[in-house]
């Protein structure tokens, strides 16, 4: 996530509360500007709870950055193997191709200025030391802020160790929370004991003043000599402050009552933020019922033991990573950890489900942003299902079920590594995989590995067969006529997909991915000449997904619609199409339907007499192809219209025109790209010259797209469609 700069107050609520909450450590902040100006890995150590993070919060935001200031939040990721992941989530970048994740950075971060922040690594470290260390060497104008409890330990790190507020500073931050809370208190000799006991730990602090609502200054000092007597918070030879810490973490513990002890430690399964909801399921039970999670919650907020967020999918808890471990640990000494993971297990296994049907509904634009903000918690459940040999069928079930997500919403890459995952591993129960399997075809072919994809859908296919299980027969061969698709093998695509359509009749199922398969075979029409056809087979989707408000597969429809007006002469209709397709597209950040949709309006663009406009979305959509794959699937069907547009702005433009219009467009940001595909820019070039009628009569058209063959050889290598 991008951190605000310069008082932007556009970033998410987090990252403001964070900024607006530093009280003092002025000279802290200036020094830490200072290494960060001299310096291009600053790591920021010191005990849990002291406020590295918020420090570094600060400090990256007044940075001078040209390419911005992102933050990867570690704290939830547990598994080194996602370390890259998560700073490609954190950058915001989509990829379907099959490059690793270190490969996607490494061609972001090349040639940009930018900071990185790296929050919470301790757990993480080596891999994270290994990550920095390439990153620095191969992207010159990247600079690392690491936080967390110990250095790196790399070649070049600058180590900023930073230590427990001055007296003067922690009564300071001690007022300041008891004022937000409505207590107007005192500097005296009670507060700064207290401060002074609690060694000016900010989170210490701030725990003490959450307390104040039942206890004064004066009385806390009192409980806090109590449980320092009962709590020594580690062995003999840990520093005073991590005994501080801990002692001043289970000094509030102790003061909860058992209730509020109990949802405390049950919270800790969840792996960053969660919601009501789920902490009512999951936590409930053996001495708390569900009705009691919302009051006993409330007190935990309180008490500054949960923090409260509003963000876009609704109200959102979450809770400090040293809370949370120590509730953690707390839950495992009862014995009823295993328990706990399991319904939470359960309840994102209903989420998943939840989601998938109501992908086919007006509901979609949610159910984007509600997988999107429960990715941590997903991960973590499976996680947990892959970890136990009674429970991969689970795990084979839930990766399988976010299948839109994967393909639909950006997230490729990591759909693979679950899948492929899921599917190296043995279970008794057969449907879960087979599901698993046509979803990794389906992975593999928006990649552009057709290698993993037919040996995916082959072994889908038998397995099918075998078990006389028609749903996976079905989409197995509706995959296959996907790869044909994109293979350029017109009639073999065409028969499969459909054989695939008549068994999803057959069985009568209906859903987004079947709607699909009716728009790859338009496609197959509409290249074979047979714009009738694929025009009766779009609109009756578009039809269906209006009746039942699906946008994802209605965005596919009209860009093979918008081919069909391009083709019969009306680039105005075509536009029209393309503009209501990229909209949709964009907004779930389907990278590949939002590509093929500005190559097509680049085309309609040049047709419509203004070669540079065209030349310029050109260039931003092969900006866009290598986060993609093998550019337009190097199908010589789906590559015609970048050709002939391509030669129409060339003849018009002259070359060197061209090329500095296309140049110009690669420079684009991707959003930019679409803002100014989607015409709301105000950028357009003035060299427009008069719009042709009727259809379109281009020679190269003519060889390439009027044609039952390409005008090219085939690569036999690509993605699909289907987003």
């Amino acid at each position: 996530m991008c951190i605000p700069q310069h008082g932007d107050t556009s970033a998410n609520g987090n990252l403001l509360l964070e900024l607006d909450a530093l009280v003092g450590r002025t000279a802290e902040l200036a020094g830490l500007a200072r290494a960060l100006g001299s310096s291009r890995l600053v790591t920021v150590t010191g005990v849990g709870g002291v406020g590295k993070s918020r420090l570094a919060a600060h400090a990256a935001a007044r940075s001078a950055a040209g390419d911005g200031v992102w933050r990867v939040e570690l704290a939830p990721v547990r598994d080194p193997e996602f370390l890259d992941h998560a700073v490609v989530d954190a950058l915001g970048l989509t990829d379907h191709t099959a490059r690793l994740p270190r490969e996607i950075l490494l061609g972001h971060l090349a040639g940009r200025e930018l900071l990185l922040v790296l929050d919470g690594f301790e757990h993480l470290v080596d891999a994270c030391a290994e990550l920095v260390t390439e990153l620095l060497r191969r992207a010159p104008g990247l600079r690392v802020l690491a936080v967390g409890r110990r250095p790196l330990a790399v070649a070049g790190e600058r180590v900023f160790t930073l230590g427990p507020l001055g007296e003067d500073e922690a009564a300071q931050l001690f007022l300041d929370r008891a004022d937000r809370q409505g207590f107007a208190l005192r500097d005296d000799p009670d507060v700064r004991e207290l401060c002074r006991r609690l060694d000016g730990i900010p989170l210490a602090v701030e725990l003490a003043a959450g307390r104040l609502g039942a206890l004064s200054p004066g009385q806390l000092l009192e409980r806090l000599d109590d449980r320092f007597r009962l709590l020594t918070g580690g062995g003999r030879d840990a520093l005073p402050r991590h005994q501080t810490l801990r002692t001043a973490i289970g000094w509030s513990h102790e003061l909860c009552t058992p209730e509020e002890r109990l949802l405390w430690s049950r919270l800790s399964v969840f792996a960053g933020r969660f919601d009501l909801e789920a902490a009512e399921y999951v936590c409930s039970g053996d001495g708390l019922r569900s009705d009691d999670v919302l009051d006993v919650l409330t007190e935990l907020l309180a008490q500054c033991v949960v923090t409260r967020e509003e963000t876009a999918t609704g109200v959102r808890y979450r809770m400090l990573d040293t809370i949370r471990a120590y509730g953690a640990d707390w839950l495992e000494a009862t014995g009823d950890d295993l328990r706990l993971l399991r319904r939470h297990r359960d309840w994102y296994l209903g989420l998943a489900t939840w989601c998938e049907l109501d992908w086919f509904s007006p509901r979609q634009n949610e159910v984007a942003a509600r997988i999107e903000a429960e990715l941590p918690n997903l991960r973590r459940a499976l996680e947990h299902c892959l970890s136990e040999p009674d429970e991969v069928h689970l795990g084979q079930y839930l990766a399988g079920s976010l299948w839109f997500h994967w393909a639909g919403c950006g997230r490729l890459s990591e759909g693979r590594h679950w899948l492929e995952r899921c599917v190296g591993l043995e279970s008794e129960h057969e449907q879960p995989r087979l599901k698993a399997l046509w979803v990794l075809g389906y992975v593999a072919i928006l990649q552009g590995d057709t290698v993993s994809a037919l040996a995916a859908l082959q072994e889908c296919r038998e397995e099918a067969e075998r078990t006389a299980n028609p749903t996976a027969v079905a989409y197995a061969e509706h995959r296959a006529g996907c790869l044909a698709l994109v293979s350029d093998d017109m009639a073999r695509a065409e028969t499969l997909l459909r054989s695939a359509l008549a068994r999803y009749e057959e069985i009568g199922e209906l859903n987004s991915s079947v709607l699909m398969c009716q728009v790859e075979l338009a496609m197959t029409r509409a290249f074979q000449g047979d714009l009738v056809e694929a025009v009766e087979l779009c609109e009756d989707v578009r039809q269906v997904c209006e009746d039942h408000g699906e946008r994802w597969a209605r965005a596919y429809a009209l860009y093979v619609l918008a081919y069909a007006a391009w083709r019969e002469g009306d680039p105005a209709r075509a536009r029209a199409r393309l503009t209501d397709c990229l909209s949709g597209a964009h907004a779930f950040h389907d990278l590949l339907g939002s590509v093929l949709t500005i190559e097509m309006l680049a085309l309609v663009t040049a047709t419509e007499g203004d070669p540079a406009e065209a030349a310029v979305l050109q260039g931003a959509a092969a900006a866009m192809w290598p986060s993609v794959g093998l550019p337009l699937f190097g199908s010589a069907y789906y590559n015609a219209p970048h050709e002939l547009c391509e030669a129409i702005a060339r003849e018009r433009l002259g070359d060197v025109r061209y090329e500095e219009c296309v140049r110009r467009g690669a420079r684009l940001g991707r959003d930019a790209a679409v803002v100014r595909a989607l015409g709301r820019c105000g950028d357009r070039a003035l060299d427009a010259v008069p719009t042709p009628r009727g259809p379109v009569r281009y020679a190269t058209a003519t060889l390439a797209l009027g044609m039952q063959q390409p005008a090219a050889s085939p690569t036999r290598k690509g993605g699909e469609t289907a987003g």
